[in-house]
């Protein structure tokens, strides 16, 4: 009994989900992995550092202006995710942002915008939490909210 404790385990660890069988435990599928990014005003805490820039923001316009003064050095000091490829779920919240905001990630460009996979979606209300699932493939990603218009920040999957 122990060898099949340890094989659970073992397969606890890789993120796999395990099925006792008449043969011992069995690995069916590998769990996603979940990103957590958290919405405030006009940017996605986690991407920048953890930093709140204490923006206000009642309006996309609101956004729209403080990014053009700000999103490009923003961008120059922002966290590059880097992942491996698989199944992963990424968990938006919306913080503290007075209107519905979405979640938008594709590929870095127009030639991976159309050959790597992307999800999106909105809907998000103040204090509200939603998954979005993709299997990200190796290449290249970006994303923002265009409804809390934030910089287009940078995924790397390799590996």
């Amino acid at each position: 009994m122990t060898e099949i404790r340890g094989i659970r385990g073992l397969i606890a660890a890789a993120g796999l989900v395990a099925v006792m069988t008449q043969g011992g435990a069995q690995a069916l599928a590998v769990e996603p992995t979940v990103v957590e990014l958290t919405q405030t005003p006009c940017q996605f805490l986690e991407s920048e550092n953890g930093i709140d820039r204490g923006f206000t923001s009642h309006r996309k316009a609101d956004c729209d202006a403080i990014n053009a003064k700000t999103g490009a050095r923003r961008l120059v000091e922002a966290k590059v995710l880097r992942l491996k490829p698989g199944k992963y779920i990424f968990r938006v919240t919306n913080k503290n942002v007075p209107y519905s905001l979405g979640f938008w990630m594709r590929g870095d460009g127009l030639i991976a915008r159309a050959t790597l996979p992307s999800v999106s979606g909105g809907g998000l209300r103040t204090g509200t939490t939603k998954d979005y699932a993709i299997n990200l493939k190796p290449g290249e990603y970006v994303y923002s909210c265009p409804l809390n218009p934030t910089p287009d920040y940078k995924i790397i999957v390799e590996g």
